[in-house]
């Protein structure tokens, strides 16, 4: 299990726990964080975080660095931009700090 530290929209902390293999869109949805409109193939951006670490980020995919793209007039990329959808839980994301951002 691996253990998520989340900074909700309201600037609250939560703490979300998840198998590793999950979808990180999935316990965050689960948990009333995120939508996930688009149900996981990075084409709606309403599952967007920021991670405070970008080197523990991850690559993004193409289509993960377009969606991102088109999300930026409307709401700030960062450096941790990712879309959670596109991020399978790992080992390496245990006790990492996620900023939930702002749906466009």
């Amino acid at each position: 299990m691996a253990k998520l530290n989340i900074t909700t929209l309201e600037g609250e902390s939560q703490t979300v726990e998840a198998p590793e293999g999950t979808p990180m869109m999935d316990a965050l949805r689960d948990a009333g964080l995120v939508e996930g409109t688009c149900g996981g193939v990075a084409s709606c951006g309403t599952c967007h975080v920021y991670f405070a670490d970008a080197a523990k980020a991850g690559e993004r995919t193409e289509d993960e660095g377009y969606m991102l793209e088109g999300l930026e007039d409307f709401v700030e990329i960062r450096e941790g931009s990712r879309l959670s959808c596109q991020i399978k839980i790992g080992v390496e994301h245990d006790g990492l700090a996620i900023e939930i951002a702002p749906e466009a």
